[in-house]
């Protein structure tokens, strides 16, 4: 049976960071452009919001805490208190920030198996890509309330995955048009020996931009491509596309695994820079890919 697309909710300016809660069976989300971080609830079908007033990049659960989540506000990084349901979250304190003095802003960021946030930044908000400068961002990994740099003169920092049993660490710059694999030491929590496994011109998406990426039970990465579509690749063979879910969005910027099962595949997209069509901002869950994910792992406060 060939997977099912359906629109569950929308249309935001730029959808975002999509985290699968697996303890309450919820997806959060944020809208970059439109300052909210959001909720879906699957059972229900109904959809929340609460404003937060800046460029805000991900919504990631607390570790053992109901209602908290660490968010990012620019270039700071933010505990925020939200009950899921009231249009503004009820507390938000800041944690750390990076970049000071600079136009930069944070972008994608993910936690590692063992709770440890990693996290980029790019040159400026996302607006027009190609308006953004090159080489001004940061991978950082976040640790006892200080930021350590792993790799620098990024152009935006991007989609992450990892693969604990090949000790690797799958990156994304966007400006690069390619997927880069690392080793990753566990234990030092560091990483080494960049190189590209997958590159857009060599597969017939050059000039299509790498977005946000996922990684399943099989260590295949599900990469967002702004060229409507999600594409499946195999890091283990490079230059090795296994399959592409068009979608009705332009922009599809980031996705996750979910769902009881964490067989479902959900989908952000995003209305930058484009004259938006009716599913252009939406977000989507694909069903029927023959494939499981990992559950999305919450931030530990205890690691920050």
């Amino acid at each position: 049976m060939a997977p099912t697309i359906e629109k569950l909710c929308g249309n935001f300016k730029l959808g975002e960071a999509p985290f699968w809660d697996e303890s309450s069976q919820v997806l959060y989300f944020v809208d970059i452009n439109g300052y909210t971080i959001n909720k879906y609830d699957p059972k229900t079908k109904k959809h929340t919001s609460a404003y937060v007033g800046k460029n805000v990049s991900i919504i990631i659960p607390v570790k053992g805490k109901k209602d908290q989540f660490v968010i990012t506000l620019e270039r700071e990084l933010m505990l925020v208190t939200w009950d899921g349901v009231s249009p503004k979250p009820s507390k938000m304190v800041k944690l750390l920030e990076v970049d000071q003095n600079t136009k930069n802003v944070f972008n994608d960021g993910k936690c590692d198996p063992s709770g440890k946030l990693w996290i980029g930044t790019m040159g400026g908000p996302p607006v027009v890509i190609a308006d953004i400068p090159l080489g001004k961002g940061t991978l950082y990994s976040i640790q006892n309330k200080k930021s350590t740099p792993h790799l620098t003169g990024i152009g935006i920092a991007n989609g992450l995955a990892f693969n604990t049993e090949l000790k690797k660490m799958y990156y994304i710059d966007s400006r690069t048009g390619t997927v880069d694999q690392y080793d990753w030491d566990t234990n030092k929590g560091s990483i080494s020996n960049g190189t590209p496994i997958f590159t857009a011109k060599k597969n017939g998406l050059d000039g299509m931009v790498f977005d946000g990426m996922t990684i399943d039970t099989d260590g295949n990465l599900y990469v967002a491509v702004w060229g409507s579509r999600v594409i499946k690749i195999d890091p283990k063979k490079p230059e090795t596309l296994l399959d592409t879910f068009h979608m009705p969005a332009k922009i599809v910027s980031s996705v996750c695994f979910g769902g009881a099962n964490l067989d479902e595949l959900y989908v952000t997209s995003g209305q930058v820079g484009i004259t938006p069509g009716p599913d252009d901002g939406a977000t989507f869950k694909i069903t029927g890919i023959n494939a499981k994910g990992f559950a999305e792992v919450p931030v530990d406060l205890e690691k920050m």
